[in-house]
C-alpha cells in the first residue's frame, strides 16, 4: 500500500482507505504512468483537455455530475504533474457522479484532488468521505493536513466491480465543510492483485518507494506498540507524583483551616462584647432621637398647619378683589362692547374697500407695462455678433459689421467697397457685451408669463454664430434659458404673499419634422404628435414635464435636455445643432386676493442653422437634415410673411415648429427674436439673408397680448364669496351669545361676593385656634428643654457605669491567666508519670465533677453565650458558625463519657506526638467565650472544659487522619 508516508502515520492512512491495494501518492498526474485500458477520464468543473504524450488519453468535459458548484483558479500547482490543467479546477458541495454504458467486470477509479479554496487553513476545515456503489472506499479525507494547499493529491487503484446495468455511482458527503473533488478516471482492472499483500513506504530522505512485506508490517507496528505502552508507563508515573503532591498541599490546606478556625472564634468572642455595649448605646441613643424626631415632628406640623392658614386666607383675599374687579370690569364693558362691534364692522367693511383698491390700481399697473411694451412692437428683435474665431483671424478674414450705431439699434454691413447698408433693431449688441447685458433687456419678457402672458424667445441665424452660446450659454456663462428660470424664481419668491405659481419644465426638439422628448429615459412607444385642447391651447400628450422648485432642479434639467440633443458636423460648424431646441415653461399662477387662477406659457426656441447645401457639402444622414432643417425655417418665413401682410390664414401647419409655437408668434402673445449674425466676410451672404428675415419679423404687428385666464377657477371663487359670508353669519350668532354670557356672569358675580363675606368670618375663627396652637407649642418646647438635660445626665451615669464595668473585667482576666497556668501545671505532672491507673472509683469520681454545680452551670453558660451571640449575628456566614460551635458544645459530653470508659483500656504508652499536640492547647483560649461568668467554680469548670477538648480532638484527629488516608489510597 503506497501511503506517501512516514511509519508513525501509518495507522491514520489505513483507517482513511476503505479499500485494500488502494494508494495514496502526493504528487500530481503523469502520463508515462498512464496504461492502455483507461476507460475514461472526467476533468471535473473544467472542459476537455486535448491528448498529450505518448499515451491517448482523452480527457472529456464535466457532464456526468449530479449537485454540487463549480471552482476555477489561476494560481500554479505546485508539482502538478503532466497535466496541471485538471487541477485548477473543481467542483464542491454535496454531489454525486453517475457513469452508465459500461461493460460489466472489474474497473480501478483514480481520483484527483488539490485544495484550491482554504489555501491559509487549518486543518480540518474540510473533510468528507467518498462512496463508489454505496460502499465507503475513502474515510475523513482532509486534503491539507496531507499535502496543504495549491498541491495535488491522487487516491489509485479503487477496485470496484460493475454489474450487468453498467453503471458506476461516485457519492462524496461532507463530515465538515463541502467535498471537492478534481478529476476522475476510470480504468479497466487488469489482474488479481496477489494472495500476499505488499505494502510501500517512502523514505524520508529520498522519497523512493520502497516495498514491504505484511510481517514487516507487523514488525513495524509492534514497535509502535510498544513505543506508546512505554509512553503510557511514564504518563503514569508522572500522574502517582502529581497525586502525592496534592496530598500534601492538602494536608497543609487542611491545618492552616485549623488554625484559621481558632482564631475566628476569638474574634467572634471579642465581636460580640463590643456589640453588646453597642446595643446598649443604641438603645438610649434611639430613645433620644424618638424624643427629638417627636418634638420636631409635631413643630413641622404646626408650623405647615399655620402657613396652610395663612395661604387659604391670603388665596380668599385675592379671589375676593378679583370677583369684584371682574364684576366692575363687566359692568363698565357693555357700551365699550358695542362700540368695538360698530368698530370690527367698520374695519371689515375698510378692509374689503382696499382690497378692491388694491386688485384695480394693479390691473391698471399691469396694462400700462404691457402697453409700453406694446408701443415698443408685440415681436422685438435683438441683433447679436459674434467675435471672429481664431481661424477667421489666422486666415485672414476682415470685418464686414460696423457697429458705430450700435446704441441706436443701428447696424451697418459692407456689402463691398464704400457701400454700406443700415438695419433698423430694437437693441443690438457688439461682440464685447456679455451674456448678462443681452438678458437684461430681455427680462421684462420674462416676467409678462408671470402675470398671465403666452411669451415666445428664439434665436435664428446660420451655423456656427452662437445660437446655443445665446440661448444655454456654459456652467461658467449662463445663457437666456438659465438666467429666465432664475429670474423667475426671484419674482415668485417677492410675490409669494400675494400670488401662488406652481412651474414645470419641458425639454423637446424637431428633427427630420419629428418630435422628441429629451427628458424622456426611454423612446416613446408611439409617435408624438400635436393636438388642440378644449380650451384653445396646443400640446403633446405624453410629454414629459418636470417640475422644478430651485435653481439647481432647474440646472439639472437644462443639461438632461442639452445631453440629448442630436449635433453633427459639417464644413462650416464641427459641433452643429441639427434640431430645433424648445424649452417649454408652463406657469400656473393664482392670485390670493382676489381668487384670479392664470395659465400661461414661456417657449425659449434654439432654431438650428440655417445653411447653404453647396457650402456645407453635407451627403447622406446630414443632407437629409439639412433639408429638413431649411425646410422648417423656410416654412417659418411663410407664418412671418403672413403675419406681416395681416393674411387670413396663417400657414401654422406647413411645419412642427411652427404649429408648436402658433400660441406664442401670433395673435395675442409677445415674442422676441435673438437674429445671430458672424462678422466674417465669408458669411457675407448668410448675414445678409438673416438680417432681412429679422427686419421682415420687426415689421410685424400683432394684436394686444391677452391674458390667460383660467376658467376652472372663477367657479372657485363664487364659492369662497358664499363660505365667507356663511362665516359672517355665524360670527353673528356668536355675538349674541356673547352678550348672554356676560349677563350670566354678573349674577356669578354677587354670589361670591356673599361667599366671600362667609369666609372672612371662618378666618376670624380661624386665627383665635391658631394663636392657642401657637402657645401649646411654647409649652411643648419647654417640656422638650427639660427631656435633653435629663439625657445628658445619663450619659454621665452611662460613662461612669462603664468605668466600673471595665474593672472587674480586668480582674476577670486576670484569674483566668492565674488558673490556665496552674492547670498547665497540673496537666504536665499528670503525663510525666510513667504509669496511669484509671480504677472504678476513679470515674465515679470523675462522674460527680460531671453532675457537679460548677459543671452544669458551666454548660449552662456556655450555652446561654452561645444562644446570646447566635442572636446577635447578623450575615449568613456567623450564623452558619455559630450553628457548628453550637453542635460542638453539645457533644462535649459525649466525648468526656467515652473518655471515662475507654480509660482502662488505654495502653500506657501514649505517642508522643498526640501527648505533645495535647499540651499545646492554650487553655485560655478555649474559655474565653465565658467572660461573663463570675461564680466561684471558674477553675474547676476551665480543667474540666480542656479535659473535654483534649479528648475531643485525639478521637477527631484519629478519625479525620485514616480517613484521609484511605481517600487517597484508592
Amino acid at each position: 500500500m503506497n501511503t506517501n508516508y512516514h511509519d508513525d502515520n501509518g495507522d491514520e492512512v489505513d483507517s482513511m482507505l476503505c479499500i485494500p491495494f488502494s494508494r495514496l501518492i502526493k504528487s500530481g498526474f503523469i502520463i508515462t504512468k498512464c496504461s492502455d485500458n483507461t476507460v475514461l477520464f472526467v476533468n471535473v468543473g473544467g472542459e476537455a483537455v486535448k491528448e498529450e504524450g505518448n499515451c491517448a488519453i482523452s480527457v472529456v468535459a464535466d457532464r456526468f455530475f449530479d449537485g454540487g458548484d463549480v471552482l476555477r483558479t489561476d494560481e500554479r500547482i505546485i508539482d502538478a504533474g503532466d497535466m496541471p490543467a485538471i487541477y485548477q479546477s473543481a467542483r464542491f458541495g454535496n454531489f454525486s457522479y453517475r457513469f452508465s454504458n459500461l461493460s460489466p467486470g472489474e474497473y480501478f477509479v483514480d481520483l484527483q484532488f488539490a485544495e484550491i479554496v482554504n489555501i491559509n487553513g487549518p486543518k480540518g476545515m474540510r473533510v468528507f468521505d467518498v462512496f463508489i456503489q454505496e460502499e465507503k472506499v475513502v474515510s475523513a479525507l482532509d486534503i491539507y493536513s496531507i499535502v496543504g494547499a495549491n498541491k495535488p493529491l491522487q487516491v489509485v487503484d479503487i477496485r470496484v466491480s460493475v454489474g450487468l446495468d453498467g453503471v458506476v455511482v461516485i457519492r462524496f458527503q461532507g463530515v465538515c465543510g463541502s467535498p471537492v473533488v478534481n478529476g476522475i478516471c476510470i480504468k479497466q482492472a487488469s489482474r488479481v492483485p496477489d494472495q500476499e499483500e505488499h505494502e510501500y513506504v517512502i523514505c524520508s530522505n529520498c522519497d523512493t518507494e520502497i516495498e514491504i512485506s505484511s510481517c514487516q508490517k507487523q514488525n513495524i507496528r509492534i514497535k509502535s506498540t510498544a513505543k506508546l505502552e512505554r509512553k503510557i508507563e511514564e504518563l503514569k508515573n508522572l500522574c502517582q507524583l502529581k497525586s502525592e503532591e496534592c496530598y500534601q498541599a492538602w494536608m497543609s490546606l487542611t491545618a492552616a483551616n485549623e488554625q484559621l478556625e481558632k482564631v475566628r472564634m476569638e474574634l467572634d468572642n471579642k465581636y460580640f462584647q463590643n456589640l453588646r455595649l453597642d446595643q446598649a448605646m443604641g438603645k438610649q441613643a434611639a430613645k433620644l432621637k424618638d424624643i427629638s424626631s417627636r418634638y420636631e415632628y409635631d413643630k413641622k406640623h404646626w408650623l405647615a398647619s399655620i402657613r396652610e392658614l395663612e395661604r387659604k386666607v391670603e388665596t380668599m383675599k385675592q379671589e375676593h378683589s378679583q370677583l369684584s374687579s371682574e364684576a366692575h370690569n363687566c359692568a363698565d364693558s357693555i357700551p365699550e362692547l358695542n362700540k368695538m362691534i360698530f368698530g370690527v364692522q367698520a374695519l371689515v367693511a375698510q378692509c374689503e374697500d382696499l382690497k378692491l383698491k388694491f386688485s384695480e390700481e394693479q390691473a391698471k399697473r399691469k396694462k400700462l407695462y404691457n402697453q409700453m411694451q406694446e408701443a415698443k412692437g408685440n415681436i422685438r428683435v435683438f441683433c447679436r455678433c459674434r467675435p471672429l474665431s481664431k481661424e477667421e483671424t489666422s486666415a485672414g478674414y476682415a470685418t464686414v459689421v460696423d457697429f458705430s450705431a450700435a446704441k441706436d439699434g443701428d447696424l451697418g454691413i459692407l456689402t463691398g467697397g464704400s457701400a454700406k447698408k443700415i438695419f433698423k433693431f430694437d437693441r443690438v449688441y457688439t461682440p464685447k457685451d456679455n451674456q448678462a447685458d443681452v438678458f437684461e433687456d430681455a427680462s421684462p419678457m420674462v416676467v409678462s408669463v408671470l402675470d398671465g402672458y403666452n411669451v415666445c424667445i428664439f434665436a435664428y441665424g446660420q451655423t456656427g454664430t452662437g445660437k446655443t452660446f445665446t440661448m444655454e450659454g456654459t456652467e461658467q456663462s449662463r445663457g437666456v434659458n438659465y438666467r429666465t428660470l432664475e429670474q423667475l424664481f426671484k419674482v415668485v419668491e417677492e410675490r409669494k404673499e400675494t400670488f401662488t405659481y406652481n412651474i414645470s419644465v419641458s425639454v423637446l426638439e424637431v428633427y427630420n419634422e419629428q418630435i422628441r422628448d429629451l427628458l424622456a429615459t426611454a423612446p416613446a412607444s408611439k409617435r408624438l404628435e400635436i393636438r388642440q385642447a378644449s380650451e384653445g391651447f396646443h400640446h403633446v400628450p405624453g410629454i414629459v414635464e418636470a417640475k422644478v422648485e430651485n435653481i439647481k432642479e432647474v440646472w439639472d434639467v437644462l443639461l438632461a435636455g442639452s445631453n440629448a440633443r442630436a449635433v453633427g458636423s459639417n464644413n462650416v460648424n464641427e459641433h452643429s445643432s441639427r434640431s430645433h431646441c424648445m424649452l417649454c415653461i408652463l406657469v400656473r399662477a393664482k392670485n390670493l386676493i382676489n381668487g384670479e387662477c392664470t395659465k400661461s406659457k414661456l417657449w425659449l426656441v434654439d432654431l438650428a442653422g440655417s445653411e447653404r447645401l453647396a457650402k456645407t457639402e453635407v451627403q447622406g444622414e446630414r443632407l437629409k437634415e439639412a433639408q429638413n432643417i431649411n425646410r422648417s425655417l423656410s416654412a417659418l418665413g411663410d407664418v412671418i410673411s403672413a403675419l406681416a401682410t395681416k393674411s387670413n390664414h396663417i400657414p401654422y401647419r406647413n411645419s412642427k415648429i411652427t404649429h408648436l409655437l402658433q400660441d406664442s408668434i401670433g395673435g395675442d402673445s409677445k415674442t422676441l427674436m435673438f437674429v445671430q449674425v458672424s462678422p466674417s466676410e465669408q458669411d457675407l451672404g448668410e448675414t445678409l439673408s438673416s438680417l432681412n428675415f429679422a427686419s421682415r419679423v420687426r415689421g410685424i404687428e400683432l394684436a394686444p397680448a391677452k391674458k390667460q385666464v383660467d376658467a376652472n377657477e372663477h367657479q372657485k371663487f363664487r364659492l369662497m364669496v358664499d363660505k365667507l359670508k356663511q362665516e359672517l353669519r355665524s360670527k353673528d350668532d356668536a355675538l349674541r351669545k356673547l352678550e348672554e354670557n356676560l349677563h350670566t356672569a354678573e349674577a356669578k358675580a354677587k354670589d361670591k361676593d356673599q361667599l366671600c363675606r362667609n369666609q372672612q368670618e371662618k378666618l376670624s375663627e380661624v386665627e383665635v385656634q391658631l394663636a392657642s396652637k401657637t402657645e401649646l407649642s411654647r409649652q411643648l418646647e419647654k417640656q422638650v428643654l427639660r427631656l435633653s438635660r435629663g439625657m445628658k445626665e445619663k450619659d454621665e451615669i452611662c460613662s461612669k457605669f462603664q468605668l466600673k464595668v471595665q474593672e472587674p473585667e480586668n480582674k476577670l482576666k486576670d484569674r483566668e491567666h492565674t488558673a490556665s497556668m496552674t492547670l498547665q501545671h497540673k496537666e504536665q505532672s499528670t503525663y510525666s508519670s510513667e504509669k496511669l491507673q484509671v480504677t472504678p472509683n476513679m470515674v465515679s469520681v470523675l462522674k460527680a465533677e460531671k453532675d457537679s454545680p460548677n459543671i452544669r452551670s458551666l454548660s449552662s453558660t456556655t450555652r446561654t453565650i452561645n444562644v446570646e451571640s447566635e442572636l446577635l449575628k447578623g450575615t449568613d456566614s456567623l450564623r452558619e458558625l455559630r450553628r457548628k460551635k453550637q453542635i460542638q458544645s453539645k457533644g462535649s459530653e459525649n466525648s468526656f463519657n467515652s473518655f471515662l470508659l475507654s480509660a482502662p483500656l488505654v495502653d500506657k504508652r501514649v505517642p508522643s506526638a498526640e501527648s505533645n499536640k495535647a499540651r499545646q492547647i492554650d487553655p485560655s483560649k478555649a474559655f474565653s467565650r465565658i467572660t461573663r461568668s463570675g461564680t466561684k467554680s471558674v477553675t474547676t469548670g476551665q480543667r474540666a472544659f480542656s479535659d473535654n477538648n483534649f479528648n475531643r480532638d485525639q478521637v477527631r484527629g484519629g478519625k479525620e487522619s485514616s480517613s484521609r488516608l484511605k481517600m487517597w489510597l484508592r
